[in-house]
Formats: C-alpha cells, structure tokens, sequence
C-alpha cells in the first residue's frame, strides 16, 4: 500500500498544547498511533499525567476569569472563527492524510473534513447577532421587566471518538469559543494528531493564549478532565456506555453535559419506494465511513411484498463497493479503525450466523495486514437477533421484514436508540407521515445528512443534549435575569 510522505513534526515528540504553546509532557508514557490499514506503528503521542491535565485545566480557567476572550463581543469572537476556518482549509490535504493515516477512513472520506469543519466554523461565526441581541421580557403582571443574559458557561472538556476525530470536535469548539468559553480537548486515544491541524488554524487565527488546550492520553484523563473541579461543562461523543459513566460523574457534581452516543437506526422502505434512487445514497446513509458512523441506518425495513427485491439491491450496491487502500481515492470501505474493532464485529458476525442470519455479502474478517471485514449484509434477520438490536459499528448491514407500516414503525421503534433514521418512499407525503411517528432524534427523506443549522442528537440510549444551530450554542451559555422596575 502507498502512503503519502506525512511532514509531521509531531509524529514521535511529547507535546501537548498548553496556555498557547506546545510544551513536553509531565507524564512519561506513550500511546502508540497504528494504521489501520496495515497494522504499522507509526507515531505516538503522550499519556498524560494528572499534573498535564491541572496544567491544561488551570490554563482555561486563567484565560476564562482573566483573559479577553470571554470579554470579547460576540461579533469579534466570530471574526476570529472565520479566519480560523481560512486557516483550517490551507492546512486541507495534510488534515485529510493524517486522518486516514490514523483511522482508516478512505480518503474519499476525510478529503472534505477540513471544508466540513471550515463550514460548521463559518455557520456558528453566523449566530454572534443571535448572541448579541437584546433580550428583554416584561413581567406579565406590569411594572417590571427582566433582561436576560446569556454569559459563556466557563472552561469546557471536550471528548471527541475515533470515526470522525475532526468534526466531532469542531461541533463543539465552533460553539464553546463563540459563546466565550475556554476548552480542554481530548481527542481520541487511537487517532490524537489530526487534531494538531485545529490547534495550528486556531493559533494562527489568533485564538488567545489559554482559551483552546490540548491533552492526549486514555481513559484516565478522560475521566480526570470530567472531575476536575474547575471545569464548567463536558461535551462527549462516544460509546453509551462510557457516556453513562459520564453523565453519572457529571450528575454527581452537577455539571451540565451533552452526550452524543450509539445509535441502531432503521431505514423503512415504504412499498412505494424507488430501489434505484436508494442505492444511489444506500453507502452514505447505511455504511457511510466502513460503517462506523452512529446515526447510520444499519437496519433495513423493507415491506413483506419487496423483501427479495429489496435484499437483492442492497446486496448488489454493498458488493459493488471498492475495499482496500483507504489512500486510493475509489476505495469505499477501508478497514475498521483498530484491532480491538475488528474483534467486535468479527463476534458479530459470528453471532449471527449462529442465531440463523443469511449472508448475501460478506461475513468474515479479511486475511492479510490490517483491520479489514468484508463489508456485509444479512438477510432473514430478526428482531430478537442480537445483531438486529445492538450496535455493531462496522461495515455489516441487516435487512428485516414487514408486514404493514403499522408493523414497520413499531419495529423502527423497538430499540433503545434513537439517534437517526430514514424513510424512503415516492411520497413525500407518506414519508413525512412516517417520520413524525419515528421516535428519534432526525429522519431523512429518501437521504440522510446534517444540516449545521438544525439540532442534532440522541433520545434514550443515544445521548443527552444536541449539537448544531442555536439550540446547541445554547448549551455553552448560563443565562442571568436582571430584574429592573419600569
């Protein structure tokens, strides 16, 4: 397999991004950085120490109490965004090969996550005039009025996954620093150097010393950022259950926090739906990034009279997809992201052909270096199987039968989740009908994507919390009223 030559300073140093500089890390131990497309060791990065992390939370706290960012206008702070984002998108094609290098995801894949982030940076930039105008409410009973104030939260922790390292964070430092916030971020243990290039495009926008800091490390700073007593609020996309532990830790201080966690989503195909517009956006919707992506529609309803049919399109569409060198640019499934993942899905997969499940495509791990499943989709699959309810996270698709819509949305809503999902039918119509009974957080129609102005997040199992518009702006503020006679 090609790789790009990757001029990274960083590939083997000791740096963490502290109170605007990088500095050598208190703590001794190190976190090997492995492709995963061939199982090389190629970089590594430090565990932080307790000390590294109260450096790291103590330089937010002097910039949040002291510093001018909190002081700054709404509308300056989001100066700064837009420049960031210009410097975000010269540092594009290193970004993206980093990403892949770290992760698997194709290049395909990453070469838009400089321009997503870039555009979720520009889209929050825009909400300053929201932020900025004033919010007076009378007293319904006369004689008095309430200013009401929306002050940034204070210092952040921000705990971004491994499949999307670069978006999954910027969601929630576009928002933390245009409220006036200071943040500690946590990127990933397997995938801590493609979020260098957001720490450089926020320096050279002119982002103040203290305001965005970086640590890397395991679990154990993860949880040392949770509950440490000088930080405000957690922001976390990952598992459910390391979310749970997290909202239990920051239910015990009472600290506010937004999780953004699994997801075992369903598509319903209406009998009216058109096959060939759905295998069009079938990958992005259901097996988008090797399939590890949580609001994905890995669950396939498809109606009793079209079973076959519906079966035989999906097969046809997984089996035509390229897998291989997520560095060559037709490739549409790379590998999963670590061994560890692979093992998983692997168990999957072994779980369900036990309980009866039928492989049309796919089904076992791939021989050679590297984390490689063959992308997959199971037919006959049924509601108890373990695969049809719990949350695989890797390139397997399953395809289940209905009887009636009655029965389709009982079964889309049978699960704990409750993060994404679809409809597709040729009636918007019908479609919209179904949508609204769908007990989760966003549906698309004949297409899945988020949109950056909408809310985005999780019912039940998939999260507390939204990320995106001005309802997830929100969640970095702490509103005053100021109560005034008239």
């Amino acid at each position: 397999m090609t790789r790009p030559a990757l001029d990274l300073p960083w590939t083997h140093v000791g740096d963490l991004y502290v109170d605007g500089a990088w500095r050598p890390a208190h703590g001794t131990g190190r976190l090997p950085v492995v492709d995963p497309a061939t199982g090389e060791t190629w970089g590594s990065v430090p565990d932080a120490s307790r000390e590294d992390v109260d450096d790291a939370v103590a330089a937010a706290v002097a910039a949040f109490r002291s510093g001018p960012w909190p002081r700054t206008s709404p509308s300056e702070r989001a100066e700064v965004l837009l420049r960031m984002a210009d410097e975000l998108e010269k540092r594009a094609e290193q970004l993206s090969w980093t990403n892949t290098r770290e992760n698997g995801s194709p290049i395909a894949e990453t070469s838009g996550a400089a321009a997503n982030a870039a555009g979720i940076l520009r889209h929050v930039a825009s909400l300053a005039p929201w932020l900025e105008a004033e919010d007076v409410r009378p007293f319904p009973a006369g004689g008095a009025e309430t200013v009401v104030r929306r002050d940034p939260v204070g210092p952040c922790v921000l705990i971004a996954p491994w499949n999307f390292p670069i978006n999954l964070m910027v969601i929630k430092l576009a928002p933390a620093l245009l409220a006036g916030c200071t943040v500690v971020m946590k990127p990933a243990e397997s995938t801590p150097l493609s979020i260098r290039f957001v720490v450089e495009a926020a320096a050279a926008a002119g982002v103040p010393a203290g305001v965005v800091n970086l640590v890397t490390g395991g679990g154990a700073v993860g949880e040392a950022l949770v509950r440490h007593p000088d930080t405000a609020k957690v922001a976390f996309t990952g598992s459910t259950p390391v979310g749970r532990r997290i909202g239990a830790a920051c239910g015990e201080l009472l600290k506010p926090v937004t999780l953004e966690l699994g997801g075992k989503s369903s598509a319903i195909v209406l009998e009216d739906a058109d096959l060939d517009a759905m295998a069009a956006v079938l990958v992005r919707s259901s097996m988008r990034n090797t399939g590890q992506t949580c609001y994905i529609s890995t669950r396939i309803l498809a109606p009793a009279s079209r079973y076959d049919e519906v079966v035989e399109m999906v097969t046809a569409t997984i089996a035509a997809g390229k897998q291989g060198d997520p560095f060559d640019p037709d490739t549409v499934f790379g590998p999963l992201a670590t061994r560890s993942q692979r093992d998983v899905v692997v168990g999957f997969l072994e779980g369900a052909a036990a309980e009866g499940a039928r492989v049309t495509v796919g089904g076992a791990a791939v021989d050679g270096p590297g984390f490689f499943v063959q992308p997959t989709v199971l037919a006959d699959v049924t509601p108890s199987m373990t695969v049809a309810r719990e949350e695989v996270f890797g390139p397997v698709i399953s395809v289940l039968r209905y009887d009636t819509v009655e029965d389709a949305i009982a079964l889309a809503n049978d699960t704990s989740f409750g993060l994404g999902g679809l409809v597709f039918s040729a009636s918007p119509e019908r479609a919209l009908e179904v949508a609204e009974r769908m007990d989760t957080g966003s549906v698309g129609i004949n297409f899945f994507a988020s949109n950056h102005a909408a809310p985005f997040g999780g019912r039940h199992d998939s999260g507390l919390g939204v990320e995106y518009g001005v309802e997830g702006l929100s969640a970095y503020l702490s509103f005053k009223s100021i109560h005034r006679k008239v």
